[in-house]
């Protein structure tokens, strides 16, 4: 049995070292993919998987968790885009709230429907500020969540947004700029919000590359989550982890 995920991810926040997170997609991922990323993952050191997706239409959830969970002992995080993705498979829950929008539905609406599932299923349930950032497209967390992303160049307002997050008692702040974003999240944004808040900072989407995932962390990024670039080339497991793991606070 796993110790607290929380836990684990302030302890190594407070031992100075950046964490790795691979997100998987159950609608994307085939058994023999998944053998795939799990070994390279094994061989990088990757610290989290990240479970779900903004729609999963498949029946694939279950299948995907278990197939993790039966080859490594690295903690699945469910990352669930509606309050169907929850398996007890997992090890944690990211309770999303989407504090960068004005939909009442994904501010509590949701949460108030899914309290009794989540509530037994046992998970760790860790309570997350989900702040949607502009990536320079269209992308399927905007479209289902019908709220507008917050704009890439106005630091000031996710700042407000992460520090309001963490005074209503979020225990994790996620920026994320969506699957397939054409623009990533600014050092700058990363750096004026990580600055503000207490809370580990997690950041993810159109991290494409090591040097970009290597910035993010100097910025102040406390875990990257990298999914679509691996989707792509799961071979690019090895250099992200390396350069997520070359950071560590002592050298910001």
């Amino acid at each position: 049995m796993h110790r607290p995920i929380y836990h684990h991810i302030l302890e190594r926040r407070k031992e100075h070292k950046k964490s790795f997170a691979v997100l998987i997609d159950p609608d994307k991922v085939a058994d023999g993919d998944i053998n795939t990323l799990v070994d390279l993952s094994l061989e990088a050191a990757v610290d989290y998987f990240f479970v779900g997706g903004s729609l999963v239409v498949s029946q694939n959830l279950d299948e995907c968790v278990l197939a993790i969970k039966k080859q490594c002992d690295i903690p699945v995080v469910l990352f669930p885009g509606s309050p169907s993705q929850v398996t007890r498979h997992a090890d944690a829950l990211l309770y999303l709230s989407l504090i960068s929008g004005r939909n009442p539905e994904l501010l509590i609406g949701q949460h108030v429907i899914s309290a009794p599932m989540v509530k037994n299923s046992g998970l760790e349930i860790m309570p997350t500020g989900y702040m949607v950032i502009d990536g320079g497209a269209p992308t399927t967390v905007s479209y289902i969540s019908n709220a507008n992303p917050l704009p890439a160049d106005k630091k000031e307002i996710a700042m407000c947004t992460a520090m309001a997050g963490e005074m209503l008692g979020m225990k994790l702040i996620y920026m994320d700029a969506g699957s397939g974003a054409r623009v990533p999240i600014s050092e700058k944004m990363i750096q004026s919000v990580s600055s503000c808040i207490d809370v580990p900072l997690i950041v993810g989407g159109g991290i494409t590359n090591p040097e970009k995932a290597y910035l993010n962390c100097k910025a102040g990024a406390d875990i990257i989550v990298i999914g679509n670039a691996i989707e792509k080339d799961a071979s690019l497991i090895r250099e992200m982890s390396a350069a997520i793991h070359s950071v560590s606070y002592t050298n910001i």
